[in-house]
């Protein structure tokens, strides 16, 4: 029920109908009103018609009728009456005389007028005068014109009559042809209103709204040109210039989003760095001490004499404090954050620093070193020891990757600067690569690695603004990928 008095309400409240009903009914009404003021003016005319008619033919014989009544001829009375039919359409004719008592007659006529107001009007004013009435069960138009004796008495009636239905035949024809043309004139107006707003405002609202019903977030813009009438154009213009506002809101919120996202992550890790960082520098504070205790108490030991296979013993403690040494130093690297010591740097004299450290590191010794584009000028805003401490880790990765082949290349990112590292070692399965950021992960066998080294190197491109990415290499193994915001100028 509902969804039929809403198609209802929405089709009584369209823009067809409303110009049927404002424009076109109205039309027709006044038609009609002007058609029935116009048959009724055709039937007075008809009517006054009908009057001359009877009053001429009156006239013309009242003449010898008053003669022939005056001498009491009746023959010329009677020749006199049937000349009537032969002058016009005549129904019937009487002659009364001054006692309206009927003298003759011919045709529909009336026997008695002593009760007939017109013919009472008649003789007492001397004029001519008329209307319809019933004569023999017919209604006929009564016309009556006084016979005037040479004294200028009036010494009787002259009635003339005419049927009703020969005028009604007229008039009915005339109303039915006026009726057929109003209606034909409606029908026709109906049409051209339907089908004029159809072709020129109907398909194109249709038009407008099958493409407005495709609107959505991310599809804001009309794809079709405007068409139709200047006012549908306007509404196109109108829709489109609000697509366009939505789109550039819809873009705003969307950056805004983004952004508020990517500062809620970056606090969320500056804030997990920050735990981190108090956890790792309470650990290094706390084992550091010790630490140096035990190594010089060994170099001591190392000193006095000892046999050789204690000797041994002592190395192996050395190198064991040597490497707790470094875990604690690659911590306290992985979360320590310095944004305020960025600078603007050119990123080739860091590389060329990290490769004279290269150069000096016996891991890298055995590798056939290539380099690709490194003394390009690469303009960041960054903390150059952390830069290069990044850098390093992932290039000695490299080293110990490698079989024969490393190559370090820098190229132009778009809004980044890339340093990439490869090798041509086993390189690092897909499903271990999305893990390798992960502190003390490692992919190594134990004891080889202690897992901080990537960790420290993600650490750092996040305090960048970068990030850093792992994927397979053209020589066969690893290739790791570090982006560095370019400096805005």
């Amino acid at each position: 029920m509902f969804p039929f008095s809403r198609r209802f309400r929405n089709m009584f409240r369209s823009l067809q109908l409303t110009l049927v009903l404002s424009i076109v009914v109205p039309l027709v009404l006044f038609s009609g009103i002007a058609i029935y003021i116009g048959l009724g003016a055709v039937e007075k005319a008809l009517n006054e018609r009908l009057r001359e008619d009877l009053e001429l033919v009156a006239q013309a014989v009242s003449g010898p009728i008053s003669n022939a009544l005056a001498q009491g001829d009746e023959l010329v009375l009677g020749e006199s009456l049937k000349s009537i039919f032969q002058i016009g359409r005549i129904s019937g004719a009487s002659v009364f005389d001054e006692n309206s008592d009927r003298v003759a007659s011919l045709g529909v006529a009336d026997t008695d007028v002593s009760n007939s107001a017109s013919a009472e009007k008649v003789i007492a004013s001397g004029k001519l005068g008329g209307a319809f009435r019933r004569v023999d069960g017919e209604s006929v138009f009564s016309h009556f014109t006084p016979l005037v004796a040479e004294d200028g008495r009036i010494q009787g009636l002259l009635q003339v009559t005419r049927k009703r239905s020969d005028f009604h035949d007229l008039v009915a024809s005339s109303r039915w042809w006026a009726v057929t043309i109003w209606s034909a004139f409606s029908f026709m107006m109906i049409l051209v209103v339907v089908l004029g707003h159809y072709r020129t405002v109907g398909r194109h609202v249709s038009r407008l709204l099958e493409n407005m019903a495709g609107l959505a977030p991310g599809r804001w813009l009309l794809v079709v040109p405007p068409s139709g009438p200047r006012e549908l154009r306007q509404i196109h213009h109108g829709i489109l210039n609000l697509g366009q506002r939505m789109a550039a809101a819809e873009s705003e919120i969307e950056g805004r989003i983004a952004r508020e996202r990517a500062l809620a992550e970056q606090l969320e890790y500056q804030e997990k760095v920050a735990m981190i960082g108090r956890v790792a520098g309470g650990v290094a504070h706390e084992l550091g001490a010790p630490l140096n205790v035990i190594q010089g108490r060994a170099r001591i030991l190392a000193r006095s004499g000892l046999p050789e296979a204690q000797h041994r013993h002592l190395s192996d403690i050395e190198h064991q404090v040597t490497r707790m040494t470094t875990i604690i130093q690659q911590l306290l690297d992985c979360f320590r954050h310095v944004p305020d010591s960025r600078r603007s740097l050119d990123l080739s004299s860091v590389l060329a620093d990290v490769m004279k450290w290269v150069s000096e590191d016996r891991r890298c010794d055995c590798q056939m070193l290539e380099t690709e584009g490194l003394e390009q000028a690469m303009a960041v805003r960054a903390e150059p020891l952390r830069v290069g401490l990044a850098c390093l880790n992932v290039i000695r990765n490299g080293c110990q990757s490698a079989r024969s082949r490393l190559r370090i290349s820098a190229h132009d990112a778009g809004d980044c600067w890339e340093v990439r590292v490869e090798d041509d070692g086993p390189g690092i399965p897909e499903e271990h690569r999305s893990r390798v950021f992960e502190p003390f992960y490692s992919t190594r066998a134990a004891g080889e690695g202690t897992g901080l080294g990537l960790a420290v190197v993600n650490s750092v491109l996040k305090e960048h603004g970068g990030r850093v990415e792992v994927a397979g290499s053209d020589l066969g193994g690893c290739r790791m990928s570090l982006y560095f915001p370019k400096e805005a100028t």
